[in-house]
């Protein structure tokens, strides 16, 4: 998906958008956000654990996540760029 169509989407569907880059081989252990997630991956790679499963993202490709989700993040070697959606839950 094209990074322009991806923020349009994210504003349309009442995210607010972020560029996050992360370090080489950097490691989130177990967390959990209060907002639901919706990124695109812009370069590197990164292992997203949650629901008892592991998702790799690359270059391209877009990951979501509910609200509350208990997760944990590895990068890979080159480090990872992203734009990532936020959106607070209905009051």
């Amino acid at each position: 998906m094209e990074l322009e169509q991806f923020k349009q989407e994210l504003v349309r569907d009442g995210f607010e958008g972020a560029m996050r880059t992360m370090a080489p081989d950097m490691h989130n252990a177990a967390h959990s956000h209060p907002f639901e997630v919706r990124a695109l991956m812009l370069s590197g790679e990164m292992q997203l654990t949650f629901d008892g499963r592991t998702q790799v993202c690359r270059t391209g490709d877009i990951f979501t996540m509910r609200a509350g989700c208990e997760h944990e993040e590895q990068f890979g070697p080159e480090g990872a760029s992203y734009l990532a959606g936020r959106k607070q839950p209905a009051a």
